[in-house]
């Protein structure tokens, strides 16, 4: 596998672009029936966190394809003018399969994959399709409701805490459904959240996580890139809950579980289809059912009879017979969105831009 670095792609997209002039290529190089993939990273591949799950379906692909397959992963790409640059050369120079992995993502390949309408691209948290772009994604709010009920079985003070990136439905929704399951134990609960404004900022995290610990918050959820708000909830006293990795080597044993995220069926699933000749633009949402969404070890502190009380929840909801957004549920000001009897419908999960009642924050 090649890897490069962002300086590392920059220089050589530079001198790809001129030799290739601004035309680009629409059509698949193939050479002795190697699959050509490329993959672009948000953030560095660390030891923990989103983008190192990431790079685990990257290896997954290897693992299946061998020497039959040659992968360029680039990293630290963030800025859209870059992101746009990296996915015009990468389909350049004849990868056949490209996945952007990042919300933040999604303008730059809507640009580039249509100049390209021969190569497959594959975006992770998209929410627009195209005849050559598909999308993937997981219901993060299924393994949030189930930790948000690990924190109301073992918070004393009511207060859980919430540190997200971005005031986006992928992360407002989550922080939602975090309360609820909290509330599902616990109706008096409430949840401080933060918005760091940022993907990886981990001294904005840090200070975030020590504000909601002065808060009162005694169960800490962070969804970065980094493992900061675990470590600080765990130096602070605080029961914390890890996202995308199981984080708990940084939690001075207080994390109660993690909701651990595996895209390797979706990178393995994508690379054998265009491999076939199959592949097609397609809306992947899965979660606890399907393996995409897990659910990291409980901690040994959480009681017997509350472990197995998560456990089942876990089963109800990958069966369907609990919904984490069943009605009636109510915004902050009191506004009913859900009816007492219904669920919120996908496009309403997948668009939420309100907090339900009991969140303390903003969404501006």
């Amino acid at each position: 596998m090649n890897d490069l670095t962002r300086r590392g792609f920059l220089k050589y997209s530079g001198a790809l672009g001129a030799a290739l002039g601004t035309g680009g290529l629409s059509t698949i190089a193939r050479a002795d029936d190697v699959l050509k993939v490329g993959v672009v990273y948000v953030s560095p591949i660390a030891e923990i966190g989103w983008t190192k799950q990431h790079s685990l379906g990257v290896e997954a692909i290897k693992s299946a394809f061998g020497d039959k397959a040659k992968l360029t992963v680039i990293d630290n790409i963030f800025m859209p003018q870059d992101a746009e640059r990296v996915f015009r050369e990468l389909a350049s120079a004849g990868n056949q399969l490209i996945f952007g992995t990042s919300f933040s993502h999604g303008t730059p390949m809507q640009k580039v994959a249509p100049r390209f309408p021969k190569i497959a691209f594959e975006h992770c948290s998209g929410i627009v399709h195209l005849a050559n772009l598909g999308t993937f994604e997981a219901k993060y709010y299924e393994g949030t409701f189930v930790a948000g009920a690990a924190g109301g079985h073992m918070s004393k003070s009511g207060k859980i805490g919430f540190i997200g990136g971005f005031p986006i439905p992928d992360i407002v929704g989550p922080a939602n459904a975090l309360l609820l399951g909290a509330q599902s134990v616990n109706p008096n609960a409430t949840c401080n959240a933060i918005f760091l404004n940022s993907w990886f900022d981990p001294g904005k995290e840090k200070e975030a996580a020590k504000t909601l610990l002065s808060q009162g918050c005694d169960v800490i959820c962070s969804m970065t890139d980094t493992a900061t708000g675990v470590q600080v909830a765990g130096e602070g006293g605080a029961w914390s809950i890890g996202y995308a990795s199981d984080m708990s080597k940084f939690a001075s044993g207080k994390q109660l579980t993690s909701f651990v995220l595996d895209w390797t069926s979706d990178y393995v699933g994508a690379a054998k289809a265009v491999a076939a000749g199959t592949w097609k633009p397609e809306v992947r949402w899965d979660g606890l059912a399907a393996g995409v969404v897990k659910m990291a070890p409980y901690n040994d502190g959480i009681p017997a009879d509350a472990k197995a009380k998560l456990k089942q929840l876990e089963a109800d909801i990958g069966s369907g017979k609990v919904h984490p957004y069943a009605g009636e549920l109510k915004d902050q000001d009191g506004n009913v969105k859900v009816a007492a009897g219904s669920v919120l419908p996908d496009d309403g999960i997948r668009g939420m831009n309100w907090f339900v009642k009991g969140m303390i924050g903003k969404l501006s």
